[in-house]
């Protein structure tokens, strides 16, 4: 070809693409408005129809519709029906997304199967749980993100500090933070830090009691993941566990109001300094008992918060010192 003919060959591809891009700003400027009487589009997905709202005029038809085939008419066809996958989660180390070979043994039709059959699908049960867990890094996440639910489920906490304590776990999986520490330290360490940071705190002896570990193993564990991981854990409030306690105690909400009132006095005062939260939550109960009258006793409200009753004479006599309560 010459230069001549290649010349012109390039200013016709030119002119024919830039016809194009006029066209199809054109049709990009008429997509919401009627070419006839400007008016607005109206999209009619029964008929599967779009028409203008003021002249009736149709400008497009035969439209396709992306949502489902079927219909339904309550919730519960809705579920029944609908063909969608559960929504990823970070509780499952695939995060959910990998197949699951349901465990009945019948076809689609509900029929069940036969012998030869049952034998096959539990054959490719196997291989699929095989194929889920590849490398030692995958069954380790699996194994602990197991101890996480069986501890959240235990200790009553929300599936949204669940899936923290999950995250927490990745990132020390990540910067490679197991190798000399069990699964089962990392993970309680995991599940404590997350009910600390989404407000929902437990004390080490209820999450030690749920843990497979003791506590000294757990308490090394989390001082350990929370400086590498940089951890954003503030102090528990003794406030947080106030209700929890008063559950396992036939008190008045005016011994719940008095309690709170005292712990927010001594807030700022430096009581709560290096104390246990869950001793001084106890105590304030104790000391607001008696000012209402039904005065508990310390065995009883010990017992009711998991702490002794030296620790509850002690942070008895700190309040005291900064609220001054009026003992009857």
């Amino acid at each position: 070809m010459s230069e001549t003919a290649l010349r012109a060959y390039s200013n016709e591809s030119l002119e024919t693409e830039a016809t194009e891009s006029t066209h199809d700003a054109g049709t990009a400027t008429h997509e919401s408005t009627c070419p006839e009487c400007g008016g607005s589009l109206e999209s009619n997905a029964g008929r599967a129809e779009t028409v203008c709202a003021e002249c009736g005029l149709v400008v497009d038809e035969d439209e396709v519709d992306p949502g489902p085939e079927w219909r339904a008419f309550d919730p519960q066809e809705r579920d029944e029906k609908s063909r969608v996958g559960a929504p990823t989660t970070n509780l499952m180390h695939d995060k959910g997304l990998s197949s699951v070979i349901d465990w009945q043994d019948r076809d689609a039709k509900g029929n069940t199967l036969g012998p030869r059959q049952r034998r096959k699908m539990q054959r490719l049960r196997t291989w699929d749980e095989r194929f889920r867990t590849r490398d030692h890094k995958e069954r380790n996440l699996k194994q602990a993100l197991a101890e996480i639910e069986r501890m959240g489920s235990a200790l009553g906490l929300p599936e949204d500090v669940r899936e923290t304590a999950s995250v927490v776990y990745r990132r020390a999986l990540e910067e490679d933070l197991l190798p000399g520490r069990s699964i089962e330290g990392v993970a309680t360490a995991a599940i404590y830090a997350a009910a600390r940071q989404m407000n929902r705190p437990r004390s080490i002896p209820e999450v030690a009691a749920v843990s497979r570990i003791d506590a000294e193993e757990f308490k090394r564990t989390y001082r350990y993941i929370n400086r590498e991981l940089g951890l954003a854990v503030e102090p528990a409030d003794p406030l947080q566990f106030v209700d929890r306690i008063l559950d396992d105690l036939d008190l008045s909400d005016e011994t719940r109001y008095r309690a709170r009132e005292l712990l927010r006095d001594a807030k700022g005062t430096g009581v709560f300094n290096g104390k246990s939260p869950v001793g001084l939550a106890a105590a304030a109960i104790y000391a607001a008992g008696r000012l209402t009258g039904e005065r508990p006793t310390q065995d009883e409200v010990g017992d009711a918060a998991g702490v002794s009753v030296v620790t509850i004479r002690n942070r008895y006599q700190e309040l005291l010192s900064v609220a001054e309560p009026a003992e009857e």
